[in-house]
């Protein structure tokens, strides 16, 4: 899950404007400030080099689980196919790149932020993309206020943004996001307060009548123990360029773990199944902890006297629909 091209060598050059150290700080700084887990009443980002530290530090672990839980859209909702994509709190615009990534049908793109320096940045990388609609994006300032009216569309984003509200304002902003988009995406860390708030979301969009697309493979209550387990999922994306300078890391690439919800107006098709954990492989047996059509988690075993079934089990990942989709 690398960042496009063009997105990455328009942040590299950006990059290249400040010193790797005054990166590295402002990093700290706002790494240590997501850590606490606090609502922000105030913005995170408040200098140039804090905007260009977080677009290399975050634009590409977002990216790539946005990516992610957009291809698992496309894949159980394939008639979907939106023209327009709105994406709130979006910052420096990274799920608009991933969304063109999935559907080449997007034309009008629009990233309501209330950061000016976050959103300077994303007009300015977005200029150099192959994509008409992004190279055309609105890139409007506002904060998240169920009071006033959001940009029409058909594909609504809200990424690691959830946790930055206060929780009172939680329920209204989803009501808000989901009100008239055919498809609402929510995506928080993957982290047991992360997973709570996505649970919550979750539970409230079936209250409102949409229709479950991923990763859930069924409509009942969410069977993970409360408090014991969290639901998650994980994408694994290079560390190049400045983003791997910035990460003063040594491994060359990244797991970033998330959580999130997808929903639409209308039925679409579902998993059978969703891998829970990491396959578990043995000579000749794998096994996978599945949460079923029913609303219950299980373990599936598969053997080689499943023949192709056991091939496609010694193949699937984390995360993974199963059995397969054709």
């Amino acid at each position: 899950m690398a960042l496009p091209t063009d997105l990455q060598s328009a942040l590299d050059t950006e990059l290249r404007r400040f010193p790797n150290q005054e990166l590295a700080r402002a990093v700290d700084r706002l790494s240590t400030r997501y850590r606490e887990g606090r609502a922000a009443t105030t913005p995170i980002m408040n200098s140039d080099s804090d905007v260009a530290a977080y677009a290399g530090y975050r634009m590409p672990a977002t990216f790539a689980a946005v990516r992610a839980v957009l291809e698992e859209v496309a894949t159980f909702a394939p008639e979907f196919s939106p023209k327009s994509h709105v994406d709130v709190g979006g910052g420096t615009g990274t799920a608009l790149w991933a969304a063109t990534d999935t559907w080449s049908s997007l034309t009008e793109l629009t990233v309501v932020e209330q950061v000016e320096k976050a959103l300077t940045l994303g007009r300015k990388l977005a200029a150099s993309a192959e994509s008409p609609a992004l190279r055309s994006a609105t890139w409007r300032r506002g904060v998240i206020d169920p009071k006033t009216p959001l940009p029409a569309a058909d594909l609504v984003t809200l990424s690691y943004v959830l946790g930055e509200l206060p929780e009172g304002m939680r329920e209204q902003t989803i009501r808000w996001l989901a009100a008239d988009a055919a498809m609402v995406v929510l995506i928080e860390p993957g982290t047991p307060a992360g997973y709570e708030r996505i649970a919550e979301a979750r539970a409230l969009l079936l209250d409102m009548g949409r229709s479950l697309v991923a990763p859930c493979p069924h409509a009942h209550t969410c069977p993970i123990p409360r408090g014991e387990d969290w639901c998650h999922f994980s994408a694994r994306l290079p560390r190049v360029g400045a983003h791997r300078l910035i990460k003063e890391g040594t491994l060359n690439f990244e797991d970033e773990k998330f959580s999130y919800v997808a929903a639409a107006t209308v039925p679409t098709s579902r998993a059978e199944n969703r891998v829970l954990r990491h396959p578990l492989k043995r000579k000749g047996l794998v096994s996978l902890q599945l949460c079923t059509t029913e609303g219950v988690l299980t373990e599936a075993k598969v053997t080689k006297r499943h023949g192709d079934l056991y091939r496609a089990a010694r193949d699937t990942t984390w995360g993974a629909p199963w059995p397969p989709p054709d």
